[in-house]
């Protein structure tokens, strides 16, 4: 198969050789490669002639070609990426008081390799330097981050709360959540719906969602897990709320069924 990035196989230059030379006295030297007579032109022709380039002849790539060219590198591409065990999505919320909730939630993106993840983090801020009233959230792809979602309906979640001081650490915490999920740290992974970040006035809050909140084994297990691989201090504390409670809450706070 011919190498069509190679511009030989593309271009066919049919551009006139260059002038040979002629004796000047006696019968003319018969070259081997004899030069073609140039007719004469007029003034107009000439200028025309010099105005316009010398045509080159493109070699035109299969459509078959093309396409298994690009099958391939996108194969190649591939080969070099480490699959996630999940896909993921990213959303963004930016308050606004005259959306409903669902409406305010906007997708950043999708990704399922582990390289791809790595591109999308270096190139959105961190949440610490997001609006106020905004979050990020990131879910198992077709799982959106609504206590609504079918496949949150029945769990709930653990919160970290933060001074609103440390946005450094806000930042590493909510990385490491990140990667303990991506990662399939947890025994009960398949129990993990989503983590998201909160940016608000007082404090600033890190949940990590579970599909079931009557599973006490599974819950405890992820709270565990998750407290060991943030090596949070003993100041801190982890805290599991039900969503059907949070729904209904009275005030700001929320009944706690575990705290770690």
């Amino acid at each position: 198969m011919k190498n069509f990035a190679n511009p030989k196989f593309k271009f066919k230059s049919n551009s006139a050789p260059s002038a040979g030379k002629q004796e000047t006295q006696g019968q003319p030297k018969l070259d081997s490669n004899p030069e073609p007579t140039v007719p004469p032109v007029s003034k107009g022709e000439s200028k025309k002639a010099s105005e316009e380039p010398d045509p080159v002849k493109v070699e035109e790539i299969p459509g078959d070609a093309k396409k298994e060219e690009t099958q391939e590198t996108a194969q190649t591409e591939q080969l070099f990426k480490h699959p996630l065990q999940n896909s993921w999505t990213l959303w963004y919320l930016e308050n606004d008081h005259k959306k409903s909730w669902e409406d305010m939630q906007h997708v950043i993106t999708s990704f399922n390799f582990v390289e791809d993840f790595w591109s999308l983090y270096n190139h959105i801020i961190p949440p610490s330097v997001i609006k106020m009233g905004s979050d990020y959230s990131l879910f198992k792809k077709n799982i959106r981050p609504m206590w609504e979602d079918a496949a949150n309906k029945q769990g709930g979640r653990w919160v970290i709360t933060l001074n609103k001081n440390c946005k450094q650490e806000l930042d590493n915490l909510w990385l490491d959540v990140l990667l303990c999920m991506i990662g399939e740290t947890f025994d009960y992974a398949d129990q993990i719906c989503g983590a998201v970040v909160n940016i608000r006035n007082k404090c600033n809050k890190i949940s990590l969602w579970t599909a079931n909140g009557s599973d006490k084994e599974a819950v405890l297990e992820i709270g565990h897990k998750l407290r060991e691989a943030l090596r949070l201090n003993r100041q801190c504390q982890l805290h599991y709320h039900v969503h059907k409670d949070t729904i209904v809450k009275r005030g700001s706070t929320v009944k706690s069924i575990y705290t770690l």
